[in-house]
């Protein structure tokens, strides 16, 4: 008979958050697939778990690893999936391997624990009965505009993973292209040094462009608040009533698409237009 996945939820910081049931499952499946072999070692050592087969599948490669993973399994072998920190396949290896498992019959199993996405949602303060989650942005281009654009009319808190080094830039382009609204940055979740940081989204950008972050960051915003999306006509008169008060184009747009439910940049690109008429 065919042997199962596991996909095991690992903790995010704070080894106390590991579930029994993980404990009893890295024990007695037969091998195990690792993000990185060489962390997996570690939290394995720290829970005294020996003699592991621990074979490497690294988000970048995990197309071509997954085959050779499930052909053990297929011939009776069962396997825990773990990535570095967290829920397997949630911006981490594992998606595919899943896909590909099922489409050959093998059994997949959750064994639930620690994901970023759940703990820094219940804490920010934000709704939490409906959310929609964008994993990491695309770094920059049209993908990037096309996402941000996409998810603008949605009344869904928004939740999203960002590296330290670019937080800034991304909280400007949240901005930028949401408006103002409450949001949250939660950071080193579970360790030492964690951090929640509320405020309106201008203020966390202006915040972290002069103040480098440090450690795993999680990005949340509330959704659109409007109580409907504005034609685009509504909108150029809008804009056409503020431009004609004398009201600067940007602090203008920033409003509107507060209150039309457009993105920032959009409603400033067809301001632009009606300024150049």
């Amino acid at each position: 008979m065919a042997g199962t996945l596991y996909l095991v939820a690992t903790p995010i910081g704070n080894l106390g958050d590991i579930t029994s049931r993980a404990l009893e499952t890295l024990r007695t499946v037969r091998f195990l697939a690792c993000e990185d072999t060489r962390h997996s070692r570690v939290l394995l050592d720290h829970f005294g778990i020996g003699g592991k087969d621990l074979v490497s599948l690294p988000a970048f490669a995990e197309g071509q690893r997954a085959g050779r993973i499930l052909e053990r399994i297929v011939e009776g072998e069962d396997c825990a999936l773990i990535t570095d920190a967290g829920s397997p396949g949630i911006s981490d290896p594992g998606e595919k391997l899943v896909a590909e498992a099922l489409e050959r019959g093998v059994t997949v199993v959750p064994v639930p624990g620690a994901t970023a996405l759940v703990s820094a949602l219940s804490a920010s303060g934000l709704p939490t009965g409906r959310f929609h989650f964008l994993g990491f942005l695309p770094r920059k281009g049209p993908e990037r505009h096309a996402m941000l654009e996409e998810v603008a009319p949605l009344s869904a808190t928004l939740v999203l993973y960002e590296s330290p080094r670019r937080l800034g830039e991304t909280l400007v382009d949240l901005h930028a292209a949401w408006g103002e609204r409450r949001a949250c940055v939660a950071r080193e979740l579970t360790k030492l040094h964690e951090e929640f940081v509320r405020a309106p989204l201008s203020e966390l950008a202006a915040r972290y462009a002069a103040e480098e972050a440090r450690g795993e960051v999680v990005v949340l915003v509330e959704g659109r608040t409007g109580e409907r999306r504005w034609s685009e006509d509504e909108l150029k008169r809008a804009l056409q009533e503020g431009l004609g008060r004398g009201e600067k184009l940007k602090a203008l747009s920033t409003e509107l698409a507060r209150r039309a439910g457009w993105a920032g940049q959009e409603v400033y690109r067809l301001g632009l237009g009606l300024k150049q008429r």
